[in-house]
């Protein structure tokens, strides 16, 4: 978590699988959030920005290597806090971000195989000691997922990878919340919309009252 002072807003990611739900999510946050008076930002990784919708262009369709993968990653992630989220932040707004270094760890990490340890190298070399305030994790079985996936017509570079690739993703993401239980928040996203909904304006209210104290 990064230091904060009482002008600044929340930096909060939602991270998962495919097909768990969460870009769905979002957008209900964003209307909850906004209904209370917040100045709400939602954004997404990788792109974000100008340059980092380029970079999302090239991850989602060209073939690379694994290394090249994880650099871009972060070339778009540094020019997002730049452009979008420490400004943002620092303005006493909310950030919504669908995905952040969290995926790297699961995806070029976990899945993909490279050594955490290059990962944390670049956490730190790109973000200091920023941390999101919270992260909901949606929790969903990879079957159900690739299910869920399939109904969307043309797939892009990582969705069409295999069941085992989802369950190491899926793996990471578990791992990380055992590492970072102050941070990572699991939902059930074999819930309904509205479960899953209220779960997520309960840990936010949470966020507030806490932070208030």
């Amino acid at each position: 978590m990064m230091e904060r002072d009482d002008s600044q807003g929340f930096f909060i990611t939602f991270e998962g699988t495919e097909g768990a739900g969460k870009t769905t999510q979002i957008s209900r946050v964003q209307g909850f959030l906004e209904a209370k008076g917040y100045d709400v930002v939602m954004t997404r990784e990788p792109g974000g920005t100008s340059l980092g919708e380029k970079i999302r262009g090239l991850l989602l369709q060209d073939s690379m290597s694994e290394m090249t993968e994880l650099l871009l990653m972060f070339a778009a992630r540094a020019e997002h806090l730049d452009k979008v989220i420490l400004p943002a932040i620092k303005a006493g707004k909310w950030v919504l971000c669908d995905r952040f270094t969290e995926s790297s760890y699961a995806y070029q990490g976990y899945a993909r195989g490279i050594a955490l340890t290059k990962i944390r190298a670049l956490e730190s070399l790109v973000q200091n000691t920023l941390r999101p305030d919270c992260t909901f994790w949606f929790d969903l079985p990879v079957v159900e997922g690739m299910k869920r996936v399939s109904k969307r017509g043309e797939k892009d570079r990582f969705e069409v990878e295999n069941i085992e690739f989802f369950e190491a993703v899926a793996s990471g993401f578990r791992a990380l919340s055992l590492e970072r239980p102050n941070q990572f928040f699991r939902i059930d996203a074999l819930q309904n919309m509205d479960e899953v909904s209220a779960a997520i304006y309960q840990r936010l209210e949470d966020l507030v009252a806490n932070h208030a104290r």
